[in-house]
């Protein structure tokens, strides 16, 4: 007995549906089946042929109305029969194999890609992680001379006591200028007197 299932949903493709309804079909022992993705006149579908005996396909037919893949979505379910020729299911399997390591070649080579790409940051990070040593000596340098930094600012506190003086320092010698200049003034009134005095006698005035 031949038979031809229609199955059409939402999420019928990309689902693992095909591989389900042949575990099913191997399950009632039928040795001609296949199935295929394809694009209907109600949208996705997956289109089964299965071949063997009247009670089998009964049994497989049953399956088919009542599970589904778990991320599946059917919306209808049609079954016809089939004067057609039928894959023998080892042969379906071999070509469900050539059909997903097609599938898997383009994601091998992009991960192999990615791969390489990884391993030239991870050489990166490992360049730069051998001037840990450098970086470590020019950490403990910059420590060394901050570890001065007490020194450094008593010095300072030194100089600005001395500076904060310098108020004082001024004002004595201001003091000392005004005791000085009068008495210098004095002198120097008394020697103009005294060269006049001498210009005089001398005709010189």
């Amino acid at each position: 007995m031949k038979i031809k299932i229609r199955i059409t949903g939402r999420k019928v493709h990309d689902v693992g549906y095909r591989y389900f309804l042949m575990s099913m079909a191997m399950s009632k022992r039928i040795r001609m089946f296949e199935a295929h993705n394809a694009e209907g006149t109600e949208g996705k579908e997956v289109q089964v042929f299965a071949d063997g005996d009247e009670e089998a396909i009964k049994a497989f037919r049953a399956l088919v109305e009542t599970k589904h893949p778990v991320y599946s979505e059917v919306s209808n379910i049609v079954f016809d029969d089939f004067d057609g020729e039928v894959m023998k299911i080892g042969e379906y399997a071999q070509f469900c194999t050539a059909v997903q390591l097609n599938k898997a070649i383009p994601v091998l080579l992009e991960i192999r890609e990615s791969t390489k790409n990884t391993l030239e940051e991870i050489k990166v990070v490992r360049k730069n992680t051998d001037a840990t040593p450098q970086i470590l000596e020019e950490i403990r340098v910059v420590r060394k001379n901050t570890d001065a930094t007490p020194q450094i600012l008593e010095e300072i506190k030194v100089v600005r006591k001395n500076t904060d003086a310098t108020p004082q320092i001024l004002e004595e010698i201001k003091c000392m200028r005004e005791d000085i200049q009068p008495g210098y003034a004095n002198h120097f009134r008394q020697v103009q007197a005294d060269v006049k005095a001498i210009k005089e006698r001398l005709g010189m005035s």
